[in-house]
C-alpha cells in the first residue's frame, strides 16, 4: 500500500514539474537582442492598375493611396506589439521595406441569379527586413498576402471599403508576426 502511494506521489510530482515548466511558449520576441529599433519605409505601390482587366485581375475596388494606409497600419501594429521601437529616420537597427505588387478581388459565392454574394480581397506585397549596421538582409518574402472575405448582403454584409481595411489589418498583423516571431 505504501509503495503504491509513493508511486502515485512520485507520478504527481513529475506531472507537476512538467506542467509548471510549461511548453516553452513565450510572448518575448525571437529577434536577436541587438535589434531594438525599426524604421518602416513607406510602402511603394507597384500595382499595375492600368493593365487590362480580366477574371484574375479586377482592380475596381483598388483605392489610390492604399500603400499609405498599409504603412500606417504596419507602424501601428509594431507600436501595439512593443518589441521594437519605431524610429522615423533610417538610423535604426532595422528597416522594413515593402512594395505592394497586387490587389485582387475574387468572387467566392453566387446567388441563383449569378449575382456575387461573397468576395475575397487580397493585398499582396514583397517585403524585406534589412539590418542597417551589418548591411545584410535579415529576411525577405515575395507574395506576402493579407486577405479577408466579405458578403454583399444579409446580416453580416460589409462594404468593400471596410473589407479592404480588414485586409490591410490582416497584412499588418502578419508582417509584425513574421518580424518578431520569426516562425
Amino acid at each position: 500500500m505504501k509503495t503504491s502511494i509513493a508511486k502515485c506521489a512520485g507520478i504527481l510530482c513529475l506531472a507537476f514539474i512538467f506542467c509548471a515548466g510549461g511548453c516553452g511558449y513565450t510572448t518575448r520576441s525571437l529577434l536577436p537582442s541587438n535589434y531594438k529599433t525599426l524604421h518602416v519605409d513607406n510602402f511603394k505601390n507597384s500595382i499595375p492598375v492600368t493593365a487590362e482587366q480580366n477574371n484574375v485581375r479586377m482592380y475596381r475596388g483598388y483605392r489610390p493611396g492604399m500603400e499609405i494606409e498599409l504603412t500606417k497600419a504596419v507602424i501601428d501594429k509594431f507600436l501595439d506589439d512593443g518589441n521594437l521601437a519605431i524610429h522615423s529616420d533610417k538610423g535604426s537597427d532595422l528597416i522594413l521595406i515593402g512594395d505592394m505588387t497586387d490587389f485582387r478581388r475574387e468572387a467566392l459565392r453566387y446567388d441563383t441569379n449569378d449575382n456575387v454574394e461573397e468576395y475575397r480581397i487580397k493585398i499582396i506585397v514583397d517585403i524585406s527586413l534589412e539590418d542597417v549596421k551589418a548591411g545584410k538582409t535579415v529576411w525577405t518574402e515575395k507574395g506576402f498576402t493579407g486577405e479577408t472575405t466579405y458578403t454583399t448582403s444579409g446580416g453580416l454584409a460589409k462594404t468593400e471599403a471596410s473589407a479592404i481595411k480588414d485586409a490591410i489589418a490582416d497584412l499588418a498583423r502578419r508582417v509584425v508576426e513574421r518580424t518578431v516571431e520569426a516562425w
